[in-house]
């Protein structure tokens, strides 16, 4: 059985032999002298049993035997039937040590080596004899292999074993090796082509191709362990030409994969660990990187930019560009949300204090379209306008959109920037941005709030270079100072001012205030210093409150406009410089204005700055007239003995709680015989004119004219009568000049670019002027002791408040748009000092009469001439009959017409004189009160009478009848005074039965009349020169001549009744 398969090897081998036979013999020469040089690297050599015992010495971890001994065993020959049984024994311990290896893993696929160049074959050479089987080369041992190297423990192939047994019958040489081809299998190079002359080596990366790997040369570790190895010197023949080609091993090996799973995963271990160093290193570098730049950016903007507001406060933007998530009712919505925004006196009403947010809803924003890309740089924010409720927004983000879809919140730097609000409802809070934020939409994200989340808000942004123009947008062509003055750079620009036009400019102050800053004003006229004959006079104050800024800023607009325009010789200008005297007052509450200036605009609330440094609003600080003019015309005084105009000053007014600014204002307005005036105020766009005050209703005067004792709530004072204004809505509000201050009115309204576009309704609630741009003040917020009121009543002034726009503090890039909106009307107004009558008064001399009083027929109201005896009367066009009246002249009266034409009507008069020089020397005696020129007591004309009776001449008997029908006369006069006042009383008692009047005499009169008399009168009743409220006559006694006479003042004059 051994010997058939040893035979049918044989033939097999002989087969394959001649079928390789036509081969190139080079190649196969040195195919089989690499094959043998590998082998004898690896420590085989000829004899089989020499390299078994060598193999179980390594596997022991014994050195290998010295040279000579392996020598002896290569010379001993086995039987084929050891060589089996060892053959048997070698793989059974295989197999046991493969069931305890673990499930290898698996690997890379080897590299293939390079492809060598194919040697040329060599020129066909006799065949040389084949050597003598029994002759073997001599072999060399050098060293030895190292301990602790692996054996070789795979399974022999077929083509080992037959190589084996080649070599142990000696047909290595004869019988070329079949190889079978394959994919990455080369042909085997004889050993004769090897130049085994040379050292051999293990095969390295560079002598394979690049997918071949080799796990026999691999030692866990990383490197392989360097070893002595036994090496065999075989002679051979070497041919002319010689490569050396690497050995192409087996295509796959058996492994021992339990330390390749160990070391694959320290790989995967380590490979995982270096890859997380990698990304901490680049997310460090990342942010080294950012941190650099932040803080080169934060060097850089040192100072965060400054813009000016969006508009929210002034209501450039519109109610349309305003948005919130949700409102709390009505009065409460988006549109609300504006700095400085004031709620109406019903906080329930439609009109609230602010933007509030629904309680029921999570996400909370307000938003602002800018209808363009800008700069966003900050923002203002401020709580609830509300006297009973303290609701504000402490804490907020702010987001940012160029879509109002995908909102980015602002990041600063580490995480979302929370910004901190306010701490109080009424002082605003400034947040800015470190850098300018580029969008079109912004919204603030409330996160906490005090109270109810409500808030009011202004934007802070610069428009871009290249944004494009709105067509609504105005750009002035005057070369002016357009920013804001504090004390001393308004000091130094009325300097210049005056400086530069000397001629037609003279700078005077008109007073001091309480801490001590004069109150400047600047004249313009063309003889500044003096008053000229003819010339009426004007005047424009602002300031009143210092934290109304921007009628102070005008008024310096103004005087470097007429200056420069004056020296530009524009006609205009030239005409109003010469025909009328301008007096211009920009800061009349210097004190308060320093304070607002220091806060600076927009930061400054709604109330900083508005009074003086006393506590007074000076507007509203004037001595009330109104209450003593209406008080009068109840009683039939008016204008008999209490005037309709030039109404004196109550006694020790000033004394009183009047401001230092307020008394040093009314010494100015009595010494200037001014005509037409304006204060120009902020927080409102609208013009108001006169009354200021209402009127209180009949029945409370009436109640007092009937001499009750007023009660608690009808105590007559100041506080009494503004209470009574108030609540009487439907009271008389209208002056007798209604009709000329509502065109005066009318002339600033319409002449203003935006004051009569009232279709956005008011600053702060809806439309209250009808479209108009004009209101009665009385009607909309009535006041008691107005600067308007006051100018009217004690002077010949006729005087309007402006209200120039929503923000009292505007930006000072919005100062060019504001000049530009109010620089028409402010002309405009000044040219309105010429519409109605003027004209001189003299006596038949020519010499001017002063103080003569100018009645228009039809108007309850007359004006004085100055010193000079010019006067100014403003009317309206049309027929007008006029009365010039003067203390010991003959009153005049004449025809005057106003035109529509551009000027005022000269109308002027000559009075003659008349007897009332007497009767002033006479009233001289008893300058307190009037004169009874006939004695009251009845004795005394008894006496005369009978005396007269008894001894008296037929002369003297006229002058006795004369005192009797004087007598007779007066008492007639005081039964019509009797029966008037009972006609009055059942007039106004409707609800109450009329009382007996079945008999007038006087004995009924006195016990009715003395209760009147100990009655409390109210607080002006002391300075009328009547007693008490009797119903005898004030002109008692007083004998009337026939001719008739004229009005006087009160203190001296009489009348004929």
């Amino acid at each position: 059985m051994r010997g058939d398969v040893l035979a049918l090897w044989v033939g097999l081998a002989l087969c394959l032999a001649l079928a390789y036979a036509g081969e190139d013999a080079k190649e196969s020469r040195v195919s089989r002298g690499h094959r043998a040089q590998v082998r004898e690297v690896r420590g085989t050599g000829p004899d089989e049993r020499g390299r078994r015992e060598g193999e179980d010495a390594a596997m022991a971890d014994e050195p290998v035997e010295a040279a000579e001994g392996e020598k002896a065993k290569a010379k001993k020959k086995k039987t084929p039937e050891e060589i089996e049984a060892a053959r048997a024994k070698k793989a059974a311990e295989k197999e046991a040590k493969a069931k305890k290896q673990k499930a290898p893993k698996p690997t890379k696929k080897p590299k293939p080596p390079k492809p060598t160049k194919k040697p040329k074959a060599p020129k066909p050479t006799k065949k040389p004899k084949a050597p003598k089987p029994t002759k073997k080369p001599k072999a060399k041992t050098t060293g030895a292999t190292e301990e602790g190297v692996r054996p070789d423990t795979r399974r022999p192939t077929l083509e080992e074993e037959e190589e084996r047994l080649l070599i142990e019958l000696g047909w290595d040489r004869l019988i070329p090796p079949v190889t079978p081809k394959g994919p990455g299998r080369e042909e085997p190079v004889e050993p004769d082509l090897v130049d085994v002359s040379k050292k051999p080596s293990a095969p390295t990366k560079t002598e394979h191709d690049a997918d071949y790997w080799d796990a026999r040369h691999e030692v866990p570790g990383g490197y392989p362990v360097k070893k002595e190895v036994t090496t065999t010197e075989v002679i051979m023949y070497i041919p002319e030409e010689t490569t050396t080609t690497p050995f192409i091993g087996p295509w796959y090996e058996e492994y021992d994969y339990g330390d390749l799973a160990a070391k694959k995963l320290e790989e995967e271990a380590e490979r995982a660990r270096k890859e997380k160093a990698e990304k901490a290193e680049r997310l460090r570098k990342k942010w080294e990187e950012e941190e650099e730049e932040r803080l080169k950016q934060m060097s850089v903007h040192v100072e965060p930019k400054k813009c000016p507001p969006l508009g929210l406060e002034s209501h450039r933007v519109e109610d349309d560009q305003l948005l919130a998530s949700s409102q709390s009712h009505h009065g409460y919505s988006a549109q609300r949300g504006r700095l400085n925004m004031q709620s109406s006196g019903d906080e329930e009403d439609v009109y609230g204090g602010g933007w509030c947010a629904e309680p029921e809803e999570k996400n909370h924003w307000f938003e602002v379209d800018a209808r363009r890309e800008v700069e966003f740089t900050g923002l203002i924010t401020q709580g609830r306008n509300s006297d009973q409720h303290e609701d504000f927004v402490s804490s907020y983000f702010v987001a940012f959109s160029n879509d109002s879809r995908d909102w980015t919140t602002l990041h600063d730097g580490y995480a979302e920037w929370l910004f901190y609000g306010n701490v109080d409802k009424d002082t605003p809070v400034m947040a800015q941005f470190d850098m300018p934020v580029v969008a079109r939409y912004i919204r603030i994200l409330p996160q906490s709030w005090n109270g109810s989340l409500c808030l009011r808000a202004e934007i802070l942004a610069c428009q871009l270079p290249n944004s494009y123009r709105s067509e609504n947008e105005v750009n002035t062509s005057d070369d002016l100072d357009f920013r804001h003055h504090n004390y001393k750079e308004m000091r130094q620009m009325m300097k210049v001012i005056n400086e530069e036009c000397p001629n037609i400019t003279r700078i005077y102050n008109v007073g001091k205030s309480s801490q001590g800053l004069k109150m400047y004003a600047m004249e313009i006229s063309d003889n500044p210093g003096e008053h000229e004959t003819g010339e009426p006079e004007f005047r424009y104050t602002a300031g009143l409150h210092g934290n109304e800024a921007l009628g102070r800023e005008l008024l310096l607009l103004l005087m470097q406009f007429l200056c420069k325009e004056y020296n530009d010789d524009n006609p205009r200008v030239r005409r109003l410089v010469d025909g009328v005297r301008i007096h211009l007052v920009p800061s009349l509450n210097p004190d308060a204005y320093e304070l607002a200036y220091e806060m600076g605009s927009e930061m400054g609330n709604w109330a900083l700055g508005h009074w003086t440094e006393e506590g007074y609003d000076i507007f509203q600080n004037f001595p009330d007239l109104n209450s003593i003019l209406w008080g009068a015309e109840d009683r039939g005084w008016v204008p008999r003995i209490v005037p309709n105009h030039h109404i004196p000053l109550p006694e020790n007014v000033l004394n009183g709680s009047i401001a230092t600014e307020t008394k040093a204002i009314i010494s100015w307005m009595e010494r200037n015989p001014f005509v037409l005036g304006a204060n120009l105020q902020g927080g409102e766009k609208v013009v108001a004119y006169p009354f200021d005050m209402q009127r209180p209703p009949t029945s409370v005067t009436d109640a007092l004219r009937r001499g009750r004792r007023p009660s608690v709530e009808h105590e007559m004072n100041e506080e009494t009568w503004a209470r009574i204004q108030r609540q009487n809505e439907g009271a008389l509000r209208e002056t007798a000049d209604d009709t000329m201050f509502r065109w005066l009115a009318m002339s600033y309204a319409h002449s203003h670019l935006t004051m009569t576009e009232t279709y956005r309704g008011s600053c702060h609630t809806d439309d209250i002027t009808g479209g108009q741009g004009i209101i009665n003040r009385a009607s909309w917020k009535p006041v008691v002791g107005s600067m308007n009121d006051f100018s009217y009543l004690h002077t010949n002034c006729f005087e309007l408040s402006i209200f120039l726009g929503c923000d009292k503090f505007p930006h000072e890039s919005e100062l060019p748009l504001e000049w530009e909106n109010n620089r028409e009307s402010l002309l405009s107004f000044i040219e309105q000092v010429h519409r109605g009558i003027k004209g001189l008064v003299r006596d038949v001399e020519g010499n001017p009469l002063p103080n003569a009083t100018i009645s228009v027929e039809g108007i309850r109201h007359d004006v004085k001439t100055a010193a000079g005896g010019d006067y100014w009367r403003l009317l309206n066009p049309g027929e007008y009959r006029v009365t010039a009246k003067a203390d010991g002249h003959t009153p005049q009266t004449r025809l005057c017409m106003v035109g529509y034409d551009s000027g005022a009507t000269s109308c002027s008069f000559t009075l003659a004189k008349s007897n009332w020089d007497r009767i002033k020397q006479i009233m001289a005696l008893s300058p307190k009160r009037p004169i009874r020129l006939v004695p009251k007591t009845s004795g005394v004309s008894a006496t005369k009478a009978t005396s007269v009776g008894a001894g008296g001449t037929a002369g003297e008997t006229p002058t006795n009848s004369n005192s009797q029908n004087t007598e007779r006369m007066r008492r007639l006069r005081l039964m019509r005074l009797r029966r008037l006042r009972l006609q009055r009383l059942r007039a106004n008692l409707t609800t109450t039965p009329a009382p007996t009047t079945t008999t007038t005499t006087t004995t009924t009169a006195a016990p009715t009349t003395k209760p009147e008399t100990e009655s409390t009168t109210s607080w002006y009743d002391s300075w009328f020169p009547v007693d008490s409220w009797s119903t005898e006559s004030p002109f008692k006694g007083v004998i009337f001549e026939s001719v008739p006479t004229q009005d006087y003042p009160f203190e001296y004059k009489i009348d004929d009744y």
